[in-house]
């Protein structure tokens, strides 16, 4: 048995495509339509946040064109300057705590 709590009666309009695949969905499930409709909510919610098929594709190839057009450099140039700087955040770190400190 199913309990209703904050059960709020709303109504929507919709085109005759949508109220036969609502219908059918709903027979085919054995469950009523208002249940459909709020299973389907709750899954498109759950979706709504993430990035679709076309948007993440259009971002791997943004991501591509961007990598190939990075300058190829030598390894330990780049290590040379991640190095660099990891030693000038150690450095700002070490003043800022000595400078707590005081």
């Amino acid at each position: 048995m199913v309990v209703w709590r904050d059960v709020v009666k709303v109504t929507f309009t919709l085109d005759d495509d949508t109220v036969r695949r609502l219908r059918r969905t709903a027979a085919r499930l054995a469950r009523p339509q208002s249940q459909v409709v709020r299973e389907a909510i709750r899954e498109y919610d759950a979706r709504s946040g993430k990035l679709t098929d076309d948007e993440r594709r259009r971002l791997l190839d943004v991501f591509d064109r961007l990598v190939s057009a990075l300058p190829a450099r030598p390894a330990e140039d780049a290590r040379a300057e991640i190095d660099e700087v990891r030693a000038a955040r150690r450095a700002s770190s070490f003043k800022r705590s000595r400078r707590a400190a005081s």
